[in-house]
């Protein structure tokens, strides 16, 4: 942790002495009148200029802070990125993240069970451990699972004031694990006079759901408050040809999944000066839910067991705090932050094997994180802007499980590593026609060794014609987790051992596209296309001992090849009347046994309208189709991870909103509004035609 230390106290340094400069620059200014200035940020593009609060989700749709940590219209860089704000959360009235990321371009996501089950991320093709996660500023890929990706599962909207997903190697950045791309999700920001609010949700498969909080500001201080608690009850997940071929009962195919999530969100800021802000936010989320799955009717119905259920609950917390100070005049603008992260999850099966339980303790998996960060940015104006930053991380990981009997001997592994890590980019223009950014970053990992990675994304503007040219090439890795490197766990004839040998993934991608914009901007459409190249693959390895027992291990075994086509056009037809339309197409290729890679779509396409007829009247339309994908079998041979095909689905989605007076507002919903039975992964069907309705209470 001597890093960490040192860090600290460089940072700190930095930051006093900016804050020096800072006080020196506010004093100069006490002829000016007490109310307390606000400093902004000023994006200009050639044509017009964007006014940008720092810190604050309040940015123009088209103001990325992900793409170069930095405020930077998204028409100024090449990187292919989708932001999504909290009013079109909102007016969806898409509750969970994986609502929201399953209607995005580039991505397909993959939930086992229902709300609250496991989700897997796709970004572009790649794997769901090769997508990096940000709360806040803080990395929260899942440390406690198996493969280190992250599970939005028990993540619910509440409290998200922007998302922005950025597509292609991110590593130049942000380092390990975003070598597919980076999901940045920032909290709503308060500010204004103090807003209570109160909202209550029912429908569908059980669904109560209650939120509360408040949110302004007062004087220097600003505050988000958001607790929320969401149930769902009654699902079942077993798709009706499983049932017949494993031959359930009554009981059996009427046994729902529970669900029941308890969330808080917390964002709290300080202004002591005009150039120095202090920063804090926390997400705890405590999520249970109660499962019946095709496995579990399986060892009931083809083994004898009896009872059997699944049970899984999480326990997370993440907090980040910041200091942001602006000094020199604006020349020089810095961020310290700490943030730590920790994830307790506990499974458990109930039920019978031969008079005796299944699984009489539970399997424990536990991780942790702990971030020091800081970066800083030169601003030379017209020359462009310098960015530096270093980071440091420590991660723990233990796994546990209590012997049982004579064929369960348990288990207990812990381990931990430490990243150290710094970073370089430069941002500029040449006469607004030609922008870019490019940067370099050296991770230095404890168990898995040394990577540098970089990126380039320049974006070329056509003078006169409203056509952008992008293009963006960068390389990536994804280091592997605390468990592939040193799960060890032994029962009766089967072994399941990490391999403390494994290298990092490696990833390089390169994307090109244009996009163009008519009738005064209210016409955007554009394309563009992607090539990634992976090596160092890490999979699952199994071998089988002269006594017949299965033993698991990790290994680098494979390479792959991912591109496509995201294509997006969006249309302003009126000021209440907008369209917005995006296309996925995706190829993916095992570039060893050159076979499809599971669970990758190879179209996608969605639809989304939004139309205001009156002030407070909001309908929104949403079509998804997505064709089908390669999986795991759930019948016959499991050994073949791709000779299952899943089929293709079409939903629509439909919600309203009406604002009755400033105190009370009610909405509806209808999901999957033709009922289409389809399942994402195989054996696991998605929910049907539901209705929900609900009302909200402001002050």
């Amino acid at each position: 942790m001597s890093f960490s230390r040192n860090l600290l106290i460089a940072s700190t340094i930095l930051m006093t002495a900016g804050a020096a400069m800072a006080h020196a620059d506010t004093a100069a200014g006490q002829g000016t009148p007490q109310k307390q200035a606000v400093r902004q940020y000023v994006i200009r593009n050639g044509k017009s200029k964007a006014v940008v609060l720092p810190g604050t989700d309040g940015l123009p749709d088209q103001i990325s802070v992900s793409a170069a940590r930095r405020p930077t219209s998204a028409d100024d860089i090449g990187t292919s990125m989708t932001i999504i704000t909290e009013k079109q959360i909102q007016t969806q009235q898409r509750r969970s993240l994986t609502d929201i990321l399953t209607r995005q371009p580039g991505l397909n996501v993959v939930q086992t069970g229902g709300a609250g089950g496991a989700s897997f991320i796709y970004m572009r093709g790649n794997n769901p451990n090769e997508v990096k996660v940000r709360l806040d500023g803080m990395d929260i890929n899942d440390g406690s699972s198996s493969t280190g990706a992250f599970d939005a599962g028990q993540f619910v909207t509440d409290g998200m004031g922007r998302i922005e997903i950025l597509r292609g190697p991110q590593s130049g950045l942000y380092g390990a694990d975003a070598m597919a791309g980076v999901i940045d999700v920032t909290t709503a920001q308060g500010q204004g006079r103090f807003r209570p609010f109160v909202r209550i949700e029912g429908g569908g498969y059980g669904t109560f759901n209650q939120t509360i909080g408040a949110r302004g500001g007062q004087g220097r201080f600003h505050y988000n408050v958001e607790l929320s608690h969401y149930r769902m009850e009654g699902f079942n997940n077993i798709p009706s040809y499983i049932e017949r071929y494993y031959g359930a009962d009554h009981q059996q195919r009427h046994e729902g999944n529970r669900n029941d999530n308890r969330s808080a969100n917390i964002r709290l800021g300080y202004d002591v000066t005009r150039n120095l802000d202090l920063g804090l936010t926390a997400r705890l989320v405590q999520g249970n839910n109660h499962s019946y799955s095709l496995y579990d009717l399986q060892s009931e119905n083809l083994y004898g067991d009896k009872g059997v259920r699944e049970q899984t609950s999480q326990n997370e917390a993440i907090v980040r705090g910041t200091a942001h100070l602006v000094s020199f005049h604006g020349l020089f603008d810095q961020v310290l932050g700490l943030g730590y992260m920790t994830n307790r999850n506990r499974w458990t099966e109930t039920g019978t094997s031969y008079g005796s339980p299944v699984n009489p303790d539970p399997d424990y998996y536990r991780s942790s994180r702990l971030k020091v960060d800081w970066h800083g940015t030169f601003d030379f104006k017209r020359y462009g802007q310098l960015l530096i930053g270093a980071e440091h991380f420590h991660d723990t990981f233990n796994t546990s499980h209590t012997a049982a009997d004579m064929w369960d001997s348990g288990y207990d592994t812990s381990a931990s590593m430490d990243t150290t890590a710094g970073y370089g980019q430069y941002q500029g223009n040449w006469k607004h026609i030609l922008y870019g950014a490019a940067n370099i970053r050296y991770d230095a990992n404890s168990r898995y060794g040394n990577h540098v990675t970089w990126r380039i994304a320049p974006a070329i503007h056509v003078p006169g014609s409203g056509t952008i040219i992008k293009a963006s090439a960068g390389s990536g890795f994804h280091g592997p987790s605390l468990y592939q490197l040193f799960v060890n766990q032994v029962g009766v004839g089967y072994s399941e051992k990490g391999n403390p040998d494994l290298k990092a993934e490696q990833l390089i991608g390169y994307d090109a596209g244009v996009e163009q914009k008519l009738l005064h901007d209210r016409l955007n459409f554009g394309a563009t296309w992607y090539d990634n190249r992976v090596r160092n693959l890490i999979q699952s390895s199994l071998s089988i001992d002269s006594s017949y027992d299965y033993n698991y291990s990790y290994a680098n075994v494979a390479k792959a090849r991912m591109y496509g086509v995201e294509a997006f056009l969006d249309w302003k037809a009126l000021s209440s009347l907008e369209f917005n339309l995006s296309y996925t197409w995706t190829h993916t290729r095992d570039e060893t046994t050159h076979d499809e890679l599971q669970r990758r779509p190879q179209h996608k396409f969605n639809f989304n309208t939004t139309w205001t007829p009156i002030r407070d009247l909001t309908f929104s339309g949403n079509i998804l189709y997505t064709s089908s994908w390669r999986d795991l079998p759930v019948i016959g041979s499991e050994s073949c991870s791709t000779c299952g095909r899943g089929h293709g689905y079409f939903t629509i989605d439909v919600a309203a909103n009406y604002k009755i007076n400033r105190y009370v507002s009610v909405y509806a919903r209808a999901d999957n509004l033709l009922n289409c039975q389809f399942e994402e992964p195989i054996g696991y069907l998605q929910p049907g035609r539901a209705g929900y309705g609900g009302f909200t209470l402001n002050y």
